[in-house]
């Protein structure tokens, strides 16, 4: 049976000879809430769509078993390209405006459908995937621009045949249509949901590579650990972007240990496994996401405050769960953290009580700390592995524990009295977050560390050439201008405004990201709202800091550039930043580290909004110059 999510599907001779209104009243059932606009616009593109396959037929016969699919609706994502063309060899992509010129928006729109079947597209597998942005003001002649063909509607014939490959054969269209062959990487939220109802997660070959080993190797650990009745601390570190939550989340939720559950003497098994997480908006938006799950959705993702303060507790009982995973671990609170976040009524670093914890639990335990590179961003969080290091060097019984991670904890861990198994299975060095366009990570820690220039030049065209977008304006209208047109189809894209909490201007130019306001962002909304809700990020009228879009992540994010780390006499500055200077190991390693989660936020990309005010001027041409493109007007097109 054919997975039914397309307005019109026919042969192209069976579309070029049929009543326009037919087509049109059959796109209108299957996308009933079309605007009065969409419909006009099927009134008017139709029928030279339907000239343009005529003439394309007539010259080539063979065109004529081509198939069109108009209005098809990608599984699992519900974004709409206009018109899909299967060939011989090849699919074209056709996004069509009837405005007169071509704007960025409409070019990396069509090249995002483009891209993404290409990429998540069984039937498009080892296929040509040409995305065509057909406008009314172009030229019949096609211009290339940022890898997309930019046409008029009298010139589309023409082109469409160029991409036939008469070696080749027809793409299947019961292929194309068939039950789950576009699997996209799934967001973070996505996956929580899929997970949550016990479904496999919709991982591509690509991102499979680069997780399940690691999940495998994990899983072997805990068997083992089982197995021996021994205690183990894994260190699963990886770049922003690489996976690690989906592989915490995946190990506790998808059935990696279900063998390993036991009873605790309530008739019925425990739960092998928990997930823990001290990021605070990580745990609000994903219980928001499943709250209709029952419990709020806190049986799903649990806050490390909240189960620190359960066993914590004089005489309390042993967690339940033989196999802990805590997220972001590289941000595990220090012990004086921890006492001014319980009041001083615990007096411990978080991994000292959760090692407490698992000592406290039967026969075996396996804790998963998650930790993510250069992300530390708050008070008390500077310690990272080492403050792990310090836990087990303090454990009673700590030289009973088996530690593993990457080869470089190694010398961190030499002196804890533990043993230690080094293997680089568990340092995760491949962004899968971005589409599987690598070199995010490494551009933007370039950036901020100062890179040669060249470096990062190549770097950014690489990135521009696999339709990754770093974008920089001095007009936030036109950066929200380009992100409403871009997903304007998409109603499950989410875009937002993000902006460094220590920032001192930037309300100046619009941007309220003073932490009254902030304080009293609803993440889950913000996240997880339509976006026609007032509540979401899509309006772009609300500000999350790096405290709440840390370990999250939007298809594209707008980031406001602060005053707290400005490019100042060929370096980066902090003397504009407020607060918390003195009370930092180090601060300006603390400022990169935010911009480091700022910049890496988007799925698709990154527009840079840089005031326009000669206070940023250096530090917008710095941008400028390692390679981030500023983004084209209207005029400029």
């Amino acid at each position: 049976m054919l997975y039914d999510r397309y307005g019109w599907q026919s042969d192209l001779e069976t579309f070029s000879k049929s009543v326009p209104r037919v087509v049109r009243v059959q796109l209108n059932e299957f996308v009933p809430d079309a605007s009065p606009e969409q419909i006009r616009a099927w009134d008017q593109s139709i029928p030279w769509l339907q000239r343009e396959c005529r003439e394309l037929t007539a010259r080539d016969s063979a065109a004529g078993e081509y198939t069109a699919i108009l209005e098809y609706e990608l599984p699992r994502d519900f974004r709409r390209p206009d018109v899909i063309i299967l060939e011989r060899g090849g699919i074209a992509v056709l996004e069509l405006k009837g405005r007169p010129y071509a704007t960025q928006a409409a070019i990396d729109q069509a090249l995002g459908y483009a891209r993404d079947l290409a990429a998540y597209h069984a039937a498009c597998a080892n296929r040509t995937v040409t995305p065509v942005l057909v406008i009314r003001g172009g030229s019949p002649e096609p211009v290339m621009r940022d890898g997309v063909y930019v046409v008029s509607p009298e010139g589309l014939n023409l082109l469409l045949q160029e991409f036939s490959s008469e070696k080749e054969s027809l793409v299947s269209v019961d292929a194309f249509l068939a039950p789950d062959a576009y699997a996209p990487l799934p967001s973070i939220v996505q996956a929580a949901r899929e997970l949550f109802n016990k479904r496999p997660l919709p991982m591509i070959k690509r991102a499979r590579a680069a997780t399940e080993p690691t999940l495998q190797h994990i899983t072997a650990i805990a068997h083992e650990a089982a197995r021996t009745k021994t205690r183990h601390l894994v260190l699963l570190s990886g770049v922003p972007g690489s996976g690690k939550t989906l592989v915490g989340l995946q190990l506790v939720h998808a059935g990696w240990l279900d063998d390993l559950a036991v009873d605790r003497g309530t008739g019925k098994p425990s739960a092998a496994a928990v997930y823990l997480s001290g990021n605070g908006p990580l745990v609000e938006v994903l219980q928001h996401a499943l709250r209709e799950g029952g419990g709020g959705g806190r049986t799903f993702v649990q806050a490390i405050k909240n189960y620190v303060a359960t066993f914590s507790r004089p005489r309390a009982a042993a967690p339940p769960e033989h196999l802990i995973v805590f997220d972001e671990a590289q941000r595990a609170h220090d012990a004086e953290r921890v006492a001014t976040v319980h009041g001083g009524s615990v007096n411990k670093s978080e991994p000292q009580h959760l090692l407490d914890f698992c000592n406290r639990i039967p026969e075996w335990c396996v804790l998963v700390a998650l930790i993510g590179d250069g992300q530390a961003i708050h008070i008390g969080e500077e310690g990272g592995a080492p403050l792990w290091a310090d836990a087990i060097r303090q454990l009673p019984g700590g030289e009973q524990w088996t530690v593993h991670g990457a080869s470089r904890f190694a010398p961190i861990f030499a002196e804890t009295g533990s043993q230690g198994h080094w293997d680089e299975i568990l340092s995760l060095d491949t962004e899968i977050r971005f589409h599987l366009t690598p070199k995010v990570h490494q551009f933007v820690g370039g950036l901020l560390d100062c890179h040669p220039i060249d470096q990062l030049a190549q770097i950014s065209i690489e990135l521009y050439a696999n339709s990754h977008r770093f974008l920089v304006t001095r007009d936030i209208g036109a950066a929200c201008a380009y992100l409403r047109e871009r997903y304007e189809d998409a109603k499950e894209a989410r875009f937002g405004l993000l902006a460094s909490s220590k920032d001192k201007w930037l309300p100046g130019f619009g941007v309220d990201n003073t932490f009254q306001t902030t304080k009293r962002l609803r993440v889950g909304p913000w996240y997880n709202a339509d976006p026609k809700d007032p509540g979401s990020c899509c309006q772009l009228d609300t500000v999350a800091t790096e405290f709440s879009s840390q370990g999250l992540e939007l298809d594209c994010a707008l980031v406001a550039w602060g005053s707290d780390l400005l490019w100042t006499e060929g370096d980066w500055s902090i003397a504009h930043s407020r607060g918390t200077r003195g009370k930092l190991k180090d601060p300006m390693a603390m400022r990169k580290n935010v911009y480091r989660v700022l910049l890496t936020r988007g799925r698709d990309g990154t527009i840079v909004f840089v005031p326009p005010d000669e206070r940023f001027d250096t530090t917008y041409a710095r941008l400028c110059e390692v390679g981030i493109r500023a983004m084209r007007s209207a005029e400029d097109t």
